[in-house]
């Protein structure tokens, strides 16, 4: 193979590796450390992901992983402005981090997948939610429950079911759809496998496929054949998947 032909090869195995992170099939069981929450949030955001039609803000969008999914005629990713997110994420639009740079119910939908406990002042955070959807708007919203500290030192709150339902009336929301991904056994074989890819994590990106095909590949298979044989269990799960809508004024 010559090298005109390696650069093209290798980037559809750099996306086809990003696909199984947001998308894991079968590949992800041994190349996706976090196999079982990815895979449990594609699925909740492929049957919901429906609702979000219209003009869409993304909240901390990243690599936009879910837009595919939308019914959206238009779709529009922000994130805080860092030299990071200006590298690495698809945002359209970079922010200081309080007010939302949008007018007043300018988007008929918000997405915002796994941002919510990374934010210190919620009520402001949900304020700037509820503004820039337009009355009877829709937001989806992914939060975790079960999970171990992240982005560190940014990482501040893990809600409930009720605790998100309550801070999203408290800030004129209705909750019109709540579900709980990975409410099995999955859970925990997820957490140590977590905990298996921190204590491995290098600076290369071929050692650290590797280290999940040798030591976290066998807790997913393991763990899938575990999550078809035993029962579920409600309160222990891994993350909040919140369909909800704006609320008009009485």
């Amino acid at each position: 193979m010559n090298l005109d032909q390696r650069g093209p090869l290798i980037q559809r195995l750099r996306r086809r590796y990003v696909k199984e992170q947001f998308e894991p099939g079968w590949l992800g069981l041994f190349i996706n450390p976090f196999y079982f929450a990815r895979k449990g949030l594609f699925h909740h955001m492929s049957e919901l992901a429906v609702h979000i039609t219209g003009k869409t803000l993304d909240v901390g969008c990243g690599q936009k992983p879910y837009a595919h999914l939308c019914k959206s005629s238009a779709y529009v990713g922000l994130e805080l402005d860092t030299p990071e997110n200006r590298n690495r994420t698809k945002a359209d639009v970079f922010y200081a981090g309080k007010s939302f740079p949008f007018k007043k119910a300018e988007f008929d939908s918000v997405i915002c997948n796994q941002v919510f406990e990374h934010v210190f002042t919620p009520d402001s955070f949900l304020k700037e939610l509820h503004r820039v959807l337009k009355p009877k708007g829709t937001l989806l919203l992914t939060v975790p429950f079960v999970w171990d500290e992240h982005e560190q030192p940014v990482d501040f709150a893990r809600y409930s079911s009720f605790g998100i339902a309550a801070v999203l009336k408290r800030s004129g929301f209705e909750v019109i759809e709540s579900r709980k991904s990975v409410d099995d056994v999955r859970a925990i074989i997820q957490l140590l496998n977590g905990y298996v890819y921190k204590k491995t994590l290098s600076a290369s990106p071929f050692l650290n496929i590797m280290a999940s095909i040798i030591l976290m590949a066998p807790f997913n298979i393991f763990g899938s054949l575990l999550g078809m044989l035993l029962p579920r269990n409600s309160d222990l799960y891994l993350d909040n998947i919140i369909l909800a809508r704006k609320k008009q004024r009485a």
